[in-house]
């Protein structure tokens, strides 16, 4: 929707009615991805697209009929011998389009032009309700405190991954909800470059992280050593850290692993990441070195409150010898700081099985 949402804002003050499609679903070799929409307005003029062509004209007409009657509309479009010349989907593949009147609440535009973290959450039933979903807060709702609480809860855990995709509303059977995503993925900021960097790199990568592996050393910081990182810095590791937070590139989601174990590298760095508003510190290394690197931090002038923050030795206790397991092991830790688990067994522990910590509930 963000290539369209100037021409919406022009629309919703101009009080011009309009009807909206997006791709909620896609099978094969749909030509779009999910999120991908289409805006009708009542004078016939059409905005965006949802298949580059293929079932336009289709989409077209359901949107001039949700302006019609008001209502909201789930439609699949797949090949077959009996509809693909009807729609023109040749391609193969299978879209699945959401339509529903317009207007996209005024906030959620503009927190798409501010480029904000934001998701749109849609109600697939007939009313098409629409929340905006912000980390901290949320604006709109369906009348139904259990219904909005599960939904603002879903769309924050898929913002925090920039997740966009259909989910089942768990307490009214048959209610799906649309959540559509506008975030950069979270960073996992890699530095040291070992044979543990390269494995974690290959995890981080999987879990949906943009990965960054740092190193001073120009020798082992190379791209073909790390083919799975965004990108490969050669660089003072403090002074990169430093760099990217002054730039406001380092949030609350970002993951820092510190795998140098070397204290001209570890305390610096150290230093600067854990004064910053980052979601997990973390730091390989022995008991032994552990402990001499909180004397160095320590009479470098962190805090005890600081200190409390890094997680040393580095990973959770799952016996790990491989580069690959302590990988996972890594990765295992601060999945579950992230998303508030125990990292018990599963067998050991009641409860939801998927949980997420609380968000403040405030809505906007």
């Amino acid at each position: 929707m963000r290539e369209i949402a100037d021409r919406l804002h022009d629309w919703h003050h101009a009080g011009t009615a309009y009807a909206i499609a997006t791709v909620v679903s896609v099978a094969g070799s749909a030509p779009r991805r999910p999120g991908a929409a289409m805006a009708v307005s009542e004078t016939g003029e059409a905005i965006g697209g949802v298949s580059g062509g293929c079932v336009e004209g289709a989409v077209y007409e359901l949107c001039r009929e949700a302006l019609r009657s008001g209502r909201a509309v789930r439609e699949s479009f797949g090949y077959s011998d009996d509809d693909a010349l009807a729609v023109g989907l040749t391609c193969g593949g299978t879209i699945e389009v959401f339509v529903r009147p317009g207007p996209v609440p005024d906030r959620a535009l503009t927190a798409i032009s501010r480029d904000e973290r934001v998701a749109f959450a849609h109600l697939m039933d007939g009313t098409g309700t629409t929340l905006v979903v912000w980390p901290d807060r949320h604006h709109g709702g369906s009348g139904l405190a259990d219904v909005d609480q599960i939904v603002v809860g879903e769309a924050r855990a898929m913002l925090d991954g920039g997740i966009t995709g259909i989910r089942s509303v768990r307490c009214r059977e048959g209610l799906d909800v649309f959540v559509q995503s506008y975030a950069p993925a979270p960073r996992l900021l890699v530095f040291g470059a070992i044979d543990h960097a390269a494995a974690l790199t290959r995890v981080g990568a999987f879990l949906g992280y943009r990965v960054t592996v740092c190193d001073a050393r120009p020798v082992f910081a190379t791209p073909a050593r790390f083919p799975d990182a965004d990108e490969v810095v050669v660089g003072w590791p403090h002074r990169y850290l430093d760099d990217q937070a002054g730039r406001g590139l380092i949030d609350g989601r970002t993951v820092v692993c510190v795998l140098t174990h070397d204290a001209k590298f570890d305390v610096p760095l150290l230093e600067v990441a854990l004064r910053l508003p980052v979601a997990y510190v973390g730091a390989m290394g022995s008991r032994r070195t552990h402990d001499d690197r909180l004397r160095r931090l320590r009479a470098a002038g962190t805090t005890d409150a600081e200190l409390a923050r890094l997680h040393s030795p580095i990973g959770l206790d799952l016996g790990a010898r491989t580069p690959e397991e302590t990988a996972l092991s890594i990765a295992a830790e601060f999945v579950a700081l992230r998303r508030g688990g125990s990292g018990v067994s599963l067998g050991r522990t009641e409860g939801p099985i998927h949980h997420d910590r609380e968000a403040p509930a405030s809505v906007a």
